[in-house]
């Protein structure tokens, strides 16, 4: 049995076929067994299931069954291993055949690959794919462009052309990010929380070859007297119509209805702008601090933005389970 290190993954093999992927997070059996939903599948341990490819030489990105399941950022070290191995096999371009085109993944992919697709045209048949358990190939070419991690006190720099992520304390800072963005100044690269247009935190410092220079620093609290307030239901259905815009097109009326159907609340977030909670939402109560002031309709703009990715993420994880739920 060979053994190898790929940055952060090392892997065993017996000579072209897998026998095991160990990311953090994550470990991958390159044994094939029977699953229900892909008819065959690779097992990542204690999580889910994957679809099989040829790991020696791969052509296609594979679809995992519930990506939710994974530890936090093994889903990406996974993509930038595949990366890895199909540059190194000399692979121009793969393909996505599985039934999630979801935002997550797109964002995940142009990490590690390039591609001519926007994530508009990537996502846009996305609940006809998820009802039918879609294995067909979607028509975008995928690149391999591994980027270089770099280790950092609880957390990594991706290196690529330059610095282009950071995560840190569990909060991903990228470039034109938000609310969690990279800014350069000075020389280095400032790790930032930016609400309403300005930085509102500057949480660490990083050379630019992903070094950390300073931080990173606790964030401030948010003492707005509004933390815990319920929005009012005009003011849901005004933020639901714009959510409705700018979510992937296949989830607009779903995203539109949980928005006027549930609570959305203000609360201290710390890193985030938004995210779910039992009964509906929560918006980070800066945007109240650093908008609002602006206007109603600016604060809106600023709450839909806020909250789009939130309501997607939600309603492609309900989307689905029922599939992961038989394949268990």
């Amino acid at each position: 049995m060979k053994r190898e290190t790929l940055t952060d993954a090392e892997l065993a093999w017996d000579g072209d076929r897998l026998v095991r992927l160990v990311v953090p997070g994550a470990v991958v059996h390159g044994d094939v067994v029977d699953d229900p939903l892909f008819g065959t599948a690779h097992v990542i341990e204690g999580a889910t299931t994957m679809s099989v490819i040829d790991w020696a030489r791969p052509t296609e990105i594979p679809a995992i069954a519930a990506p939710g399941k994974l530890a936090p950022g093994a889903g990406g070290i996974l993509m930038n291993t595949l990366a890895l191995l199909a540059e190194r096999a000399g692979v121009a371009e793969l393909f996505y055949a599985g039934p999630y085109p979801t935002p997550a993944l797109y964002r995940t992919l142009v990490r590690s690959f390039r591609t001519p697709a926007t994530e508009a045209e990537f996502t846009a048949n996305i609940v006809e794919r998820a009802a039918r358990v879609a294995r067909d190939r979607l028509p975008f070419p995928f690149i391999p462009a591994p980027h270089r991690r770099v280790a950092l006190p609880g957390g990594h720099a991706e290196l690529r052309d330059g610095l282009e992520r950071a995560v840190l304390a569990g909060t991903r800072f990228e470039r034109d990010g938000s609310p969690a963005r990279l800014v350069p100044r000075d020389g280095g690269i400032h790790a930032e929380l930016w609400f309403g247009d300005a930085p509102w935190a500057d949480v660490a410092t990083l050379s630019p070859d992903g070094v950390l220079l300073a931080g990173p620093h606790p964030l401030p609290a948010c003492t707005s007297d509004v933390v815990g307030k319920e929005f009012p239901p005009p003011l849901r259905a005004a933020i639901a119509e714009l959510v409705a815009e700018v979510v992937p097109a296949p989830l607009a009326d779903a995203a539109r209805q949980r928005l006027i159907a549930e609570a959305v609340r203000w609360a201290d977030l710390g890193a985030r702008a938004a995210a779910p909670t039992a009964d509906g939402f929560a918006v980070h109560a800066v945007l109240w601090e650093r908008v609002g002031p602006h206007g109603l309709g600016r604060l809106a703009l600023a709450l839909a933005e806020a909250l789009a990715p939130v309501v997607t993420m939600t309603i492609v994880a309900e989307l689905s389970s029922p599939h992961v739920q038989h394949s268990a």
